[in-house]
């Protein structure tokens, strides 16, 4: 059920040879976004459950879910653009039937994260699937 944009990160990542470039492409994946502003970093829109600092933010337009998201910490920013770009542009019950874990696993990612890290992805989905939920 992922969308296109996902697809094409999950494209990418089988293409690369190995864990370090696949690394250094989340990195750029954060690089690429557009910095949240100072202002929208507030407590309504930071994730709890990060060890890094992580707020999303949603915008519902036309009954789809858009999101923008940033962090303190290049690699978590990255994960931000991968999880963000997952559940960009879907309706609210599409974000709640999306399977995140085997979507996510498909860039076996769960294998190569730290604990803190993949408790901060949980977080990350979660948060993002009670945006949903109270749309």
């Amino acid at each position: 059920m992922a969308n296109a944009a996902f697809e094409e990160i999950v494209e990418t990542f089988d293409f690369l040879p190995g864990w370090e470039e696949r690394y250094a492409h989340v990195i750029d994946l954060g690089r690429a976004m557009v910095p949240l502003d100072e202002a929208l970093k507030v407590p309504a829109t930071r994730v709890e459950g990060c060890a890094s600092q992580v707020w999303l933010m949603p915008r519902l337009t036309d009954g789809r879910l858009h999101f923008q998201g940033d962090s303190d910490a290049l690699i978590v920013k990255g994960l931000v653009a991968i999880i963000t770009t997952l559940f960009d542009g879907l309706t609210p019950a599409e974000v709640l039937a999306v399977d995140a874990q085997a979507e996510l696993a498909r860039l076996g990612l769960d294998a190569h994260l730290s604990a803190q890290r993949t408790n901060g992805v949980r977080a990350m989905v979660q948060k993002i699937r009670q945006i949903a939920a109270s749309q």
